[in-house]
């Protein structure tokens, strides 16, 4: 296993679009898988009003979440997992949300009003490499 750079982690996050968001929600951890695109240095989702994670993001100083995505081979035991530490804001400038939205649809039939931005404040990743001796 290899330690990667932030700047390695930042690239690898932005060329998938797969992840997974982890929030509080009544006191407890909660996960969902949500598409993303990463801007600068920041991850962006969409999510639905009345989500916890958006009620969160709305609050004055937003909610600290986790955000993990991979690229892993189950049968060659090979690739690399990347999680960002940072705030959720929900993102509320017209022009951003306008932006955001034709950039990132949606993967789920259904209404997705709301954008957030998850500002990357940790990165680390680590890449899987074969360590099976060769012969």
């Amino acid at each position: 296993m290899l330690k990667l750079t932030e700047q390695e982690s930042l690239e690898l996050l932005g060329s998938v679009t797969l992840g997974r968001v982890v929030f509080t929600q009544q006191a407890l951890p909660a996960i969902r898988p949500v598409n993303h695109i990463v801007d600068e240095e920041a991850v962006i989702i969409r999510s639905h009003l009345g989500a916890a994670i958006v009620s969160q993001s709305a609050g004055r100083g937003g909610s600290v979440v986790a955000y993990e995505a991979e690229n892993l081979d189950p049968v060659e035991h090979l690739g690399w997992s990347v999680i960002v530490t940072g705030t959720a804001r929900l993102v509320t400038e017209p022009a951003a949300v306008t932006r955001y939205r034709t950039m990132l649809r949606p993967w789920v039939d259904r209404e997705m009003d709301e954008v957030i931005s998850i500002q990357v404040e940790m990165i680390t990743g680590i890449r899987l490499v074969d360590g099976r001796p060769h012969d």
